[in-house]
């Protein structure tokens, strides 16, 4: 028997069953699938997306976009102010996303510690299954040279006396292709897609790909199934067929807006009610320069460098972390302010063109409490999230802080993507334009690759939906296994993180599972 199944394929409803039913393929999904199978369990992982293999990935963006990202890359807030980067493929962001592999920062499970009563330390000490994922997914430290575009990075930090770090990556192999958004052609990243899911299958688990999850049936405090239906060519659900599923145990992978979105669905209790609330983004600003030289940030690896030297602030401003992204034609194209001549006038430089980001470090003040993921009129999530004050203060200081770092680092044009930027040709120029800017949504561009919360822990059930084992408070046999269940942003990539707890998290589930 064949250990996936595309449930486009069905021709009729189906009935199954399973010891451990898991939501979801990415980072959460993929690895209790592997921790649960090992266990002797039978496991049933869904995806909503399809199952691809290296054979299917071709480095081109046109493929790629509408294939493996949630609705074709083209995922936005509810006012559309701002873009979220989200995968929707088996292995989920981690056959996607570019690498960087960081464990979760000190100030953030210290601030979790206050005000939620999460104390990862002593028995729930995160360090060992950090130490686990990093073994298994080969996160280390990347040892080739930057490639152009993080060598910005680095210069500039250097000539300005700033923290900088080499990134850690889950690679293998890796050709420094620099493609790792469209998929990995040769299996290098360590992806769920090549690591823990086919370890998984080959221990019995089985696969369903192209399967929406609607929403689970509940009594009590238990859940007693999933209702199911499979998606058509274009990922919408369809209703002519209906797979109705049961288990013992219920894991909820499905990321911080598609999980919170099934539990909205399904109507599930919600006395401290902030089940979809308090979903960060990282809200992303993007700066782009032009050097003499060729800087070619296609090519290489997508990230090997950051900065922290911003994401601490001392005081109650925001903090944002310092990073490179790609720079693929596409991704720019839709990215790069101005049109006409202006826009190709920019795209014709498209080689000597460097990017860099700051991520907005959003949950830790009272004006940065994050958005809210509803239904609309066909039961589908979207994220209502507000740009307040606080954070455009921030955005504006992200901006100044990549600005001064590229031209540092030899630039000889900065061009912040805001609409009303243009090319400026030294640090103190771009200083003074930038201060005047507008920080207003639809004129300055706002991005983000990393969602969070939604379904957040707590110890104490009046603010959380979760416990600190990912347990849902009020339905003793679901458990979720994403980043949804973060109670702030990080202040780093989350991918590590949700590796780490949830290796952590099945360990306990085990424990528990053994002595019912």
């Amino acid at each position: 028997m064949t250990q996936h199944i595309d449930a486009s394929q069905f021709t009729e409803d189906q009935h199954l069953e399973a010891d451990i039913v898991i939501i979801g393929s990415g980072a959460g999904g993929g690895i209790a699938a592997e921790q649960l199978a090992q266990a002797g369990l039978k496991v049933l992982l869904l995806e909503e997306g399809a199952y691809y293999t290296h054979d299917d990935f071709v480095m081109e963006e046109r493929w790629a976009y509408p294939n493996l990202y949630q609705e074709g890359a083209g995922r936005k807030t509810r006012d559309q102010a701002i873009s979220i980067l989200q995968g929707r493929t088996v292995g989920g962001s981690t056959t996607v996303n570019w690498t960087t592999s960081i464990r979760t920062p000190q100030p953030t499970l210290d601030y979790w510690q206050s005000e939620f009563g999460l104390n990862f330390s002593a028995s729930n000490d995160l360090t060992p299954y950090f130490v686990k994922a990093e073994q298994r997914l080969n996160i280390r430290p990347w040892p080739v040279p930057p490639n152009g575009n993080n060598s910005v990075i680095k210069r500039g930090c250097e000539a300005l006396g700033w923290q900088h770090t080499i990134i850690s990556r889950n690679v293998n192999g890796c050709a420094n292709l620099g493609y790792c958004g469209m998929g990995c052609p040769i299996n290098g990243k360590q992806s769920m897609l090549v690591s823990t899911i086919p370890a998984a299958l080959a221990l019995g688990a089985m696969l369903i790909s192209r399967l929406s999850v609607r929403k689970f049936t509940w009594q009590g405090d238990s859940i007693s199934g999933i209702d199911a239906v499979p998606v058509n060519q274009y990922f919408q659900p369809r209703n002519d067929i209906r797979i109705g599923i049961k288990a013992k145990h219920y894991i909820l992978a499905a990321g911080a807006i598609g999980s919170p979105a099934i539990l909205l669905r399904s109507k599930v209790p919600d006395p401290s009610g902030r089940l979809g609330k308090h979903t960060y983004l990282h809200p992303s600003l993007v700066s782009g320069a032009l050097f003499t030289e060729a800087i070619n940030g296609h090519a290489g690896a997508p990230q090997s460098v950051y900065s922290d030297q911003f994401v601490w602030p001392d005081g109650s401003d925001i903090g944002y972390k310092l990073e490179a992204a790609p720079v693929h034609p596409v991704l720019m194209a839709t990215k790069l302010t101005g049109s006409g001549q202006q826009h190709a006038a920019l795209m014709q430089q498209f080689n000597q063109l460097q990017v860099t980001i700051a991520l907005l470090r959003d949950g830790f003040h009272p004006q940065s409490q994050g958005g809210g993921v509803m239904l609309d009129s066909q039961q589908q999530p979207v994220l209502d999230y507000p740009l307040t004050d606080y954070l455009w203060q921030g955005a504006r200081r992200a901006l100044l802080s990549m600005a001064e770092l590229q031209f540092a680092a030899g630039a000889r044009q900065v061009l912040p993507i805001h609409h009303d930027a243009r090319l400026y040709n030294s640090w103190r120029e771009a200083k003074v334009a930038i201060n005047n800017l507008p920080m207003q949504k639809y004129r300055q561009t706002v991005a983000s690759a990393h969602v969070m919360g939604g379904c957040n822990m707590s110890v104490d059930p009046a603010k959380g939906v979760v416990n600190q084992q990912g347990r849902h408070h009020q339905l003793h046999n679901l458990s979720i296994f994403d980043g949804s269940i973060l109670p702030t942003s990080l202040g780093a990539n989350p991918q590590l993180t949700i590796y780490g707890m949830t290796w952590l998290n099945c360990q306990r589930l085990l424990s528990e599972l053994a002595k019912a």
